[in-house]
Formats: structure tokens, C-alpha cells, sequence
């Protein structure tokens, strides 16, 4: 009888433990914005705009380039005040392109700037889409495996990447039909 009693007392404690694992779920978030046409043309946008800025960077390299020759093949012709104001140019336009890469490509530049705006609002629907579908499910805890998870084997019940997308998607389907109307 004691063993019995030993026996249970197991039992009931393991059950208690497994009645309070927390049920875990994964979304990539990569896929989903990948599959937003909303993002993918502010995206293009974003990237046009990145063309365009890289196109006058090269175009202020090769200008430097031009002058920074131009000066070197002329620097035994030019004399004092000449040859200090030839090489001041040089000098200049040497940190107008480095300043103008800083500020525009640079960590806090406007691409970066221009890439978190672009990605707030999409990452705020996606947050608000995952929401619902752990609500829904009772999850305990959502992992993105785009965010460098290293994720060996995932048993596609726990793969609500397609949940969040049909929110995501149902939502964007309502708003155009309110929209039209």
C-alpha cells in the first residue's frame, strides 16, 4: 500500500509538472514579409532610393578621382597659393564623400533610419497577428526563426508561420473591401 501511495504521489507530482509546460511555437517573420506585397513595394522603394544615392557617390568618387589627378600631373606647375587651394579642393571633396557615406550608408545614417521606418509598421502588424494566433493557441512562448535560431527539426504543428499569415493577409482582404466601399 505504501508503494502504491509512493506510485501516485509520482504520478500526480510528474502530471502537475507537465500540466504546466509551456507550449512553444515558431513564425519566420522573414517568410511573412517576404509574401506582404505592401512591404516588398516599400522595399523597392527603399532600394531605388539606395540606387540613386549610390549613383552620385560614385559620381563624387569620379570626379575626385579626375581632380586628384588633374592635380597631381599639375602640382610642379602650381605655386604657392595655387598649389594649396588645388590640394584644399582635393582635400575637401575627399570628406564630402566620406561625410556624405557616413550620413547616408553609415550605422545611424539614412538608410538605416529609412529601413526602421519602413519595417515598424509591418513588424507591428506581425507582432499583433503573432499575438492572436499564441492567444489563440495558448502558447506560452513564440520563437522567429529568421533571427539567427538555429532551428535543426521543426515538426510542422509547431510551425504557425501560415497562422500569422492568414491574419495578416485576412486583415489586408478587410481593409481593402472597407476601403472600396
Amino acid at each position: 500500500m505504501k508503494k502504491i501511495k509512493i506510485i501516485l504521489s509520482f504520478a500526480l507530482f510528474f502530471c502537475a509538472i507537465f500540466m504546466n509546460a509551456q507550449k512553444i511555437g515558431v513564425v519566420d517573420t522573414d517568410y511573412i514579409l517576404n509574401l506582404l506585397p505592401q512591404y516588398k513595394e516599400a522595399e523597392s522603394r527603399l532600394n531605388t532610393q539606395i540606387a540613386t544615392w549610390q549613383k552620385e557617390i560614385e559620381n563624387m568618387q569620379s570626379e575626385y578621382e579626375r581632380k586628384k589627378s588633374a592635380f597631381e600631373s599639375e602640382k610642379v606647375l602650381l605655386v604657392g597659393e595655387q598649389l594649396r587651394q588645388r590640394e584644399k579642393e582635393v582635400t575637401d571633396l575627399d570628406k564630402n564623400i566620406k561625410t556624405t557615406l557616413s550620413l547616408r550608408f553609415g550605422t545611424n545614417g539614412e538608410i538605416s533610419k529609412l529601413r526602421a521606418n519602413l519595417t515598424q509598421p509591418f513588424q507591428d502588424q506581425i507582432w499583433e497577428a503573432i499575438k492572436t494566433v499564441s492567444e489563440k493557441n495558448g502558447l506560452g512562448i513564440v520563437l522567429d526563426k529568421s533571427n539567427n535560431i538555429s532551428v535543426i527539426f521543426l515538426e510542422k504543428r509547431y510551425d504557425y508561420t501560415d497562422k500569422v499569415l492568414d491574419i495578416l493577409t485576412k486583415g489586408n482582404k478587410e481593409t481593402k473591401k472597407t476601403s472600396k466601399k
